[in-house]
């Protein structure tokens, strides 16, 4: 007898959307600790901390702040507001509550303290720059898996064009090192429950691809690639995070859809909130690999525009909280079923 699925019949209900903190820049990624606190990236060079009763602080890393803080609104500043200076992009605890942070703007993966105290980790593998690092993730074991995106420069001529440059690496007692490559524009990835398969967004596959962990006595493998679900989501898939159902939710960047494969594979949009003439020109010029800054910058929506991520938060993991790169607060919504509990959510730092 098959269960039911908790998202059979649900879409978000606009006007129950919430949002909480502000003036936020580039809320790309965000953490939510059991007490309801979140952490999210910050374009400023940091984190913000927003506290469960929306009290901010801002933890600058100390580092160079140079980046350009100005609005992207125009082509012309596009490029420059997303390739300038430190812009942490993905986020993970380590185990000792610090921050891993998978810098955008400065290529490396850094370690930041709840105060600030920034460290390089790793920037440069097998000898060479490590490319443009995207996002990170720990798993039960206490190893790190690392995305880059393209060792293309810019970066954004990769994502115009497809390139399949992008990999996937791996910490653990044996070092840092490539597990799997060959990506279109490696982005956000989670394991399953029992961290069985890793799922791979390929932003401009545009698709979800995953592999089998194979664990050896020299260290982990992947293997077993595939596509997991359509071959064409519809859009650029960005952050994904699952429920406790085994759905895989997952963001569309610019096309701003919220949608969610389920165990079997099967597409539901779960929220449309993009602009459908501009989403439209998009896709069909990123198709032709000729997409333009203009192009990108056009097509948003108005709930979080450049919808980036999705982390499941609150006391019963049933808040959903969106992330973007061009929103300035963190929309949020009760969802049917409670997320994946990832590795911090029971622990103590």
């Amino acid at each position: 007898m098959s269960i039911a699925n908790p998202l059979d019949g649900f879409e978000v209900d606009r006007a129950a959307i919430r949002t909480i903190g502000r003036d936020l820049q580039r809320p790309e990624c965000i953490l939510a600790e059991r007490d309801g606190t979140l952490w999210a990236a910050d374009a400023r060079g940091g984190v913000m901390r927003i506290a469960p009763d929306g009290a901010q602080q801002f933890v600058g890393q100390r580092v160079d702040e140079r980046f350009a803080t100005a609005a992207a609104d125009t082509a012309d500043a596009f490029e420059a507001k997303f390739t300038q200076g430190t812009l942490p992009n993905g986020l993970a605890f380590a185990a000792d509550g610090s921050i891993l942070i998978a810098n955008f703007g400065t290529d490396r993966l850094e370690l930041m303290t709840r105060d600030g105290r920034t460290r390089t980790l790793y920037d440069r593998i097998d000898g060479q720059p490590i490319g443009k690092v995207n996002f990170v993730l720990r798993d039960s074991k206490q190893r790190l898996w690392l995305t880059v995106s393209t060792r293309v420069n810019p970066w954004t001529k990769a994502a115009a064009t497809r390139v399949r440059d992008g990999y996937i690496a791996v910490v653990d007692e044996h070092g840092l090192r490539v597990v799997a490559d060959g990506f279109h524009f490696t982005n956000e990835v989670r394991l399953d429950a029992a961290e069985q398969w890793l799922y791979i967004v390929e932003t401009t596959g545009p698709h979800i691809t995953r592999m089998r962990l194979d664990e050896r006595a020299d260290g982990v493998r992947l293997v077993d690639r595939e596509v997991f679900g359509p071959s064409h989501l519809g859009g650029y898939p960005d952050g994904i995070a699952f429920d406790a159902h085994g759905n895989l939710w997952c963001t569309l960047v610019m096309v701003d859809k919220l949608v969610a494969l389920t165990p079997q594979g099967d597409l539901r949009v779960l929220l449309d909130d993009g602009d459908p003439d501009a989403s439209r020109h998009l896709l069909a010029k990123m198709a032709a690999g000729e997409v333009s800054a203009d192009d990108m910058a056009r097509a948003r929506g108005t709930i979080a525009p450049w919808m980036a991520s999705i982390t499941f938060g609150g006391p019963d993991l049933r808040t959903v909280y969106v992330g973007s790169l061009l929103g300035t607060t963190i929309p949020y919504f009760r969802s049917p079923v409670p997320g994946l509990p990832m590795v911090h959510w029971h622990e103590r730092p």
